[in-house]
């Protein structure tokens, strides 16, 4: 009994090669966990991997596209001042020239005087013409004394001819002498006349009221009729007060200058003063040349401060009724095809637009037509953009 029970409480034994259930299971697991890791890891490198490719490729398609700077052009205003260059003129001018010759006996008057109408200025010596004076005068006293018995005899041989005593023929040639006596008196007469105009030449005298600007002759100087040969010009009068201003205003502002705007001049001579005129009469018609209207301003100059053949600089406010745009001068491409501005549309796509070209500013330019003032244009635009090229903009110049 005894021997029975101890054989009965002992643990059955196992075959040696037959491995535990209970040691194989965690190993199974533990490499499982493993591989999930590595696969997991794996995973996440290819991810990352690809994150930063395409992260890449957008960047460098993000910096293939062109940064721009985009300003708006800057509307003018429709009246502005222009200002303009001319030169200042006499409102009347005259060379004096000698009408008879002879020798200059004196003159009254030298640059810079004021004369007055019909005033003397000089007196011219004239012997030959004084002699022709003489003579012409003598053949009319002939021609009258001629005519004198030129009448008596037609008169004579009229009554004679009524008493049936000479012939009709005779009286005829009577009559004939007198008509012709007649005629000779009348020649002669006109040569006096003529002769004393000449002679009445020799003093010279002043056409208008003015100021003496030239006096080209002296005392013994030889003096020719006309003005031909050298030196024939005596004197040159002018008179200054008004004093007329030309200036050719360009083609874009001729329809705003009317007769009667008012205007102001400046002068180096005068720093910081200016001189009020207005508008006497423009050409009424455009220079095919310069595309200029030659308009006329004059300027009141009672006190005579300005002279004629002055420098000056003409200002006057004109209406513009043509749009127009300034924008910087880099804003702007220089082609052959002309002037081009990079315009940026909804689509951030580059729109060449040819523009034309007003006035030089220096650092701006005027542009007169193909602008919009709402659009966006390109600063410092790149000689390589072309058109419908994608641009990024990056932000927004400012143009005041």
């Amino acid at each position: 009994m005894e021997n029975e029970t101890v054989i009965a409480t002992q643990p059955t034994a196992q075959p040696s090669g037959q491995p535990l259930r209970t040691q194989t299971k965690p190993r199974y697991f533990a490499l499982v966990l493993v591989a999930a890791i590595l696969l997991a890891g794996a995973a996440i490198a290819f991810a990352l991997r690809l994150g930063e490719r395409r992260a890449l490729a957008k960047e460098t398609e993000a910096l293939a596209v062109p940064s721009v700077i985009v300003i708006q052009p800057k509307p003018e205003p429709p009246q502005q001042e222009v200002v303009l260059p001319s030169t200042l003129e006499a409102y009347t001018e005259s060379p004096i020239y000698a009408r008879t010759s002879g020798y200059l006996a004196r003159w009254y008057k030298d640059i810079g005087s004021r004369v007055t109408k019909n005033q003397l200025l000089a007196d011219i010596d004239t012997p030959e013409v004084d002699q022709e004076l003489m003579q012409a005068r003598a053949a009319r006293n002939q021609a009258e004394a001629q005519l004198n018995l030129a009448k008596t005899s037609a008169d004579r041989w009229e009554t004679l001819r009524k008493m049936d005593a000479v012939a009709q023929q005779e009286t005829d040639e009577r009559s004939s002498g007198h008509i012709q006596a007649q005629a000779a008196l009348a020649s002669s007469t006109a040569n006096v006349r003529r002769l004393e105009q000449l002679e009445s030449f020799k003093h010279i005298y002043a056409p208008f009221s003015g100021t003496l600007t030239k006096r080209n002759t002296d005392i013994g100087a030889l003096i020719n009729a006309g003005n031909s040969g050298a030196n024939q010009e005596l004197f040159v009068v002018a008179q200054i007060d008004p004093i007329r201003v030309y200036v050719e205003v360009p083609e874009v502002y001729a329809p705003s200058v009317r007769r009667g705007q008012k205007a102001t001049i400046e002068l180096t001579s005068f720093p910081g003063q200016r001189f009020s005129g207005s508008v006497a009469r423009t050409a009424d018609a455009i220079d095919p040349v310069s595309r200029t209207l030659r308009t006329e301003i004059d300027v009141p100059n009672r006190d005579g401060r300005l002279f004629p053949g002055s420098y000056a600089q003409v200002h006057f406010g004109v209406n513009v009724a043509a749009v127009r745009l300034t924008v910087p001068v880099n804003a702007l491409l220089f082609r052959a095809e002309g002037p081009r501005a990079a315009v940026i549309g909804a689509d951030n796509k580059v729109r060449l637009k040819p523009v034309v070209i007003g006035r030089d500013y220096g650092t701006e330019i005027e542009i007169l037509g193909g602008l919009d003032p709402s659009e966006s244009i390109v600063l410092n635009p790149s000689d390589a953009l072309e058109e419908g090229q994608p641009v990024h903009v990056t932000k927004e110049g400012s143009h005041s």
